[in-house]
């Protein structure tokens, strides 16, 4: 279950106060254990965070808005980040 503040999860809050469990590295690889780790929260919301700082902000995305952007990044849609 989420722990939340004043029973509210949102974009920014820090993310201790997701829990600790539950948080996984779907994207690490070779970058030094540097990576974005998420979480599923129960409402179906996804949650990242930056490995290297478990303990600062949280980033929450509706399950469409992960959708959409996994989807783009497969299509190349991102490839402009990295030129």
């Amino acid at each position: 279950m989420d722990r939340i503040c004043g029973n509210r999860v949102y974009s920014g809050m820090p993310a201790t106060e997701l829990g600790s469990e539950g948080w996984h590295k779907p994207w690490s690889g070779g970058n030094g254990g540097s990576c974005v780790e998420a979480m599923r929260l129960t409402d179906g919301r996804v949650a990242l965070r930056q490995s290297t700082d478990p303990d600062g902000p949280a980033l929450i995305y509706t399950h469409l808005e992960m959708k959409r952007f996994i989807q783009s990044a497969k299509a190349g849609e991102a490839d402009f980040l990295f030129l």
